[in-house]
């Protein structure tokens, strides 16, 4: 999991301090978190999809690590960590059968 002191390093590509960080959510330029992602943490975007208000969500995982890492974009670019974690893994179930109660 992407802990306080690696989450105050990533702030700092952001040019934020440890007050601003609560104040801005984590967030900056979206090629800038990309970037630091994939350097820092060996994550890519494993999924996407659109959110409210045109906000696009994103999965980051690492397959070596396992660690991962949710983002949302604002239409006006600026991308800000929402979550993260360890043991991503990916899936890919099925629907349960029609009338079938899940």
């Amino acid at each position: 999991m992407m802990g306080a002191l690696a989450a105050t390093a990533l702030l700092g590509a952001f040019g934020a301090t440890a007050a601003d960080a609560q104040q801005q959510r984590n967030c900056g330029p979206r090629d800038v978190v990309v970037t630091r992602l994939a350097e820092g943490y060996g994550e890519t975007r494993q999924s996407m999809g659109l959110g409210a208000n045109n906000a696009v969500i994103e999965v980051f995982a690492s397959e070596e690590t396992g660690s991962w890492t949710i983002t949302v974009t604002t239409p006006n670019g600026m991308t800000c960590l929402v979550a993260s974690g360890q043991a991503f893994e990916e899936l890919a179930e099925a629907l349960p059968a029609k009338g079938n109660d899940a």
